[in-house]
């Protein structure tokens, strides 16, 4: 079974990768920027959508606060970039948020700080596919139309590429990442040069629509409520900022210097998109609304259910570009891949932090290990199959996807910024250097303030996202936290029953005696092999014992027992209900409730054979048995194996597999050499 999954996962994956090799995967600062970052770098592709979509509830008179909006959110940006800055020098390891929280602020902390970010991760990739397959149906009807089929799709491809490898992964991913990085820009000079310069007239799409407002006049409260949930939606620029300080390890040395530039390099990145595209929206009238399909008017008529509202970041590009013009084409086209590819940066952060959280036992243990490829394969196949459980309940639809968001993060934010001061409290009460003291303070000022503002922005967040869907990702925290706090008990639990006592034990002390038992349905070779076996182990006492299902069989088999003069005795046990593993049992425990200071030893024969699908046919009530019996205290179980022929013949195939040499592949010297070592025939 294992030969017939290993081709094609060597096809999919490559080849493995030894051990040694890990600092080969190892990335440079051009290759970690799009690995790491490319969440917070495409997030401006749908950040200043969801400011619009939420603006024009008050309708298009609202849309003058967007300057403002974006110039606070480019505030956070640079208070959370400072911040985690400070993080990666202190806590290079990789532990990122959940490092600082858990060595601060205590395990609780650090646990409620890790659920957020694994539930975080999870809607990265789900929220990314979504807007990327939005972003493409807008060019290819058929993607529209299987929305749901075509993000899982890519789920599938995108967890395909990081089994083969980080490294291998972010090459892969830097180019589609740099092109719309660099479109980006160019989109932004050439609309301020045609605005500012040339004094064309840009014009959107859109531009002619207008907007029913839902709230009119809005005013007070109502005024500050709807922009404060227009600043929270336009948060989502700063998803992934902390995918950098958990990825530290990913990094070539010096490791924290490589990442706090490459944290530097997100944040300038991002914020001068994000305002760019903002302020051409601007420029171009760019008309968005929660439900276009009833508030966008033209021409005094609502556009209906068959309108497909573009993206803002589309729509700029055609009123900069020109529909159908070669740049509009190459930046529609990287936008949707580098949207797609965003969800790398959960791809790199979740395996990574699992692997953390297995090693302190929150997580199985199977997510610490690495894969072939060095990569953490479990991780990335958990990852993938959560995402896509959850583009599926959703129907891959990103405005709805987007209310779930930014919540974990911006709990991970101000917890782990709260642990920074504590941090460099703990360093300045024993510091006596007067230089490091003072970077320690400004340090210190600068967590101070990203706490405090993360926090503010936190609350902002649940204050007017809970009832859009934010309930759902406080749930995920919820259940995530109490499924690691119960699997950490359980490895402490069991670790505390397994650790060996300093002096003598019940299970240092050697049995009084050992009962063996083998089981036998027929005489064949594996019985008769098992029988020997059991008579070299020596035992207090030997029996044979079979389970009487046909009365035919068993008097055969009594007969052929003293036919052949068997030297161990033989016992049938009855079993009127033809049930073969619940007399065997029944039997175990009765001896061991006669003499408890005994231990009894089943001894099963059992085939072996070559294809995985002749297992199906052989040794299924051994494998009841055995399962039942691993729960029977003092019973040890044997088995003892017989190879039958195409048990054989498959290690003949597996050996000439191994000795054959394609033609060609071997060279054998020259053509007379050849002849002069071929031997004459006789």
């Amino acid at each position: 079974m294992s030969k017939l999954t290993d081709v094609p996962k060597r096809i999919l994956i490559g080849r493995a990768l030894r051990s040694d090799r890990l600092g080969e995967t190892l990335l440079p600062k051009r290759i970690a920027l799009p690995v790491f970052a490319s969440d917070p770098l495409s997030s401006v592709a749908y950040a200043p959508g969801e400011v619009l979509l939420v603006l024009s509830i008050a309708g298009v008179s609202a849309y003058h606060f967007s300057p403002w909006i974006a110039l606070a959110v480019v505030v956070l940006m640079f208070t959370v970039v400072a911040s985690y800055r400070q993080n990666v020098h202190a806590y290079p390891s990789g532990g990122g948020d959940y490092e600082v929280a858990n060595t601060n602020l205590g395990p609780k902390a650090g646990l409620t700080v890790a659920s957020a970010l694994l539930v975080d991760y999870v809607l990265t990739v789900a929220v990314s596919i979504a807007s990327g397959i939005e972003n493409l149906g807008s060019a290819v009807p058929f993607v529209v139309e299987h929305k749901v089929l075509c993000a899982i799709a890519v789920i599938i491809l995108l967890t395909l590429m990081n089994l083969r490898g980080m490294k291998e992964s972010g090459s892969l991913f830097a180019i589609p990442t740099y092109v719309f990085v660099t479109g980006v820009f160019i989109m932004i000079a050439w609309g301020a040069f045609r605005g500012l310069v040339l004094g064309d007239t840009m014009r959107a799409p859109t531009a002619d629509y207008h907007i029913k407002a839902e709230h009119q006049g809005l005013a007070g409260f109502a005024l500050v409520f709807l922009l404060l949930r227009a600043f929270s939606s336009g948060c989502a620029a700063l998803t992934g900022v902390e995918a950098i300080s958990n990825g530290v390890p990913a990094f070539r040395k010096p490791k924290s210097k490589n990442a706090a530039t490459t944290l530097a390099m997100m944040g300038l990145l991002a914020v001068t998109m994000f305002c760019g595209i903002i302020a051409l929206a601007m420029v171009t009238k760019v008309r968005m609304a929660e439900n276009p399909a009833v508030d966008l008017i033209h021409n005094g008529v609502a556009l209906g259910s068959d309108y497909v509202q573009n993206p803002v970041i589309s729509q700029v590009a055609e009123a900069v570009f020109g529909k159908g013009s070669f740049l509009f084409i190459v930046l529609a086209a990287a936008t949707a891949l580098v949207l797609f590819l965003a969800a790398n940066t959960a791809y790199n952060g979740f395996p990574l932090l699992g692997s953390i959280l297995a090693q302190d036992r929150y997580l199985p243990r199977q997510l610490h290990t690495r894969g072939d490829r060095l990569a953490f394969s479990n991780g990335i196949v958990l990852l993938a199959g959560a995402a896509g459980l959850l583009v599926w309940i959703y129907g891959a639809d990103s405005t709805r996807l987007i209310q779930l968001y930014i919540v974990g993060v911006f709990v991970s934010f101000t917890l782990s910024q709260t642990g920074m001061v504590r941090h460099w409290n703990r360093h300045l009460a024993t510091e006596k250097d007067a230089a490091k003291r003072s970077h320690m303070i400004r340090s210190r000022a600068i967590n101070a303030f990203g706490a405090f503002f993360t926090g503010l922005v936190l609350v902002v967040v649940l204050v007017t996202k809970f009832t859009h869907g934010a309930w759902v990702a406080l749930l995920g925290m919820c259940i995530f936290y109490a499924t690691m706090t119960a699997i950490r008990k359980h490895y402490d639990r069991v670790s505390e029953e397994l650790a060996a006592p300093e002096g003598p034990s019940d299970d240092s002390l050697r049995p009084s005696r050992v009962h063996s038992v083998v089981l036998i349905s027929k005489i064949h070779r594996p019985a008769l092999r098992a029988l020997a076996y059991a008579k070299l182990m020596r035992s207090d006492s030997l029996e044979a014992l079979s389970v009487n299902v046909d009365p035919a069989e068993t008097k055969a088999l009594r007969a052929e027992w003293e036919r052949r003069g068997i030297d161990v005795p033989l016992k049938v046990l009855d079993s009127p209900y033809r049930e073969i593993t619940r007399p065997i049992i029944d039997y175990v425990k009765g001896l061991r409730k006669e003499s408890p200071r005994d231990a009894v030893s089943v001894i099963i024969p059992e085939y072996v054979v070559g294809h995985w699908y002749e297992h199906l046919l052989h040794n299924q009530s051994a494998l009841r048995l055995k399962g039942r019996l691993l729960f029977t205290p003092g019973v040890m179980v044997t088995s003892v194996p017989y190879q039958l022929q195409s048990s054989e013949a498959a290690k003949n195939r597996a050996r000439r597999r191994q000795e054959w040499n394609a033609p060609g592949s071997v060279r054998r010297g020259p053509a007379e050499q050849r002849a002069k070592e071929t031997p004459a025939p006789k």
